[in-house]
Parts: C-alpha cells; structure tokens; sequence
C-alpha cells in the first residue's frame, strides 16, 4: 500500500526553516515524494509533527486530495 500525500495544497516555504508551512516538508522532499519508497515516505511521515511544532506552525486543517498531492 503507498503512503499518500500530507500535502494540504498550502504550498508556502518558510524561509526560516526550509520547510513548507503546510506539510513541513523540504523542498527536495516534496520533489523526490512520488519516487520514494514506502519505508521512506513513513519516516517522514512520523516526523512531520515534530517539524511543525519546532517550526511554530498550526496543525494542518485539511487533508489532502490524493488524485492531486504531490
């Protein structure tokens, strides 16, 4: 089974961190997403909290669409 998205479509880079405001992803994250393996997709799955409450930003309010996440 493939690990979807956390993209929200609120695809802002926060300067300060690196990392979109959305999703708390890198941008060489979200870039190299769809070629990633499960394994890989999970590990960053499982640090995204942590990245959004280091960074300050709000928890996500929408989940994304999955036909079109990147």
């Amino acid at each position: 089974m493939s690990i979807e998205s956390p993209c929200i479509k609120v695809c802002i880079l926060d300067a300060a961190s690196g990392l979109c405001r959305g999703c708390a992803r890198t941008l060489s994250e979200i870039g190299v997403w769809a070629s990633m393996q499960d394994a890989e997709r999970r590990a960053i799955m499982a640090a995204l909290p942590d990245r959004m409450r280091t960074a300050g930003f709000p928890a996500p309010t929408a989940p994304a669409d999955p036909s079109t996440a990147t």
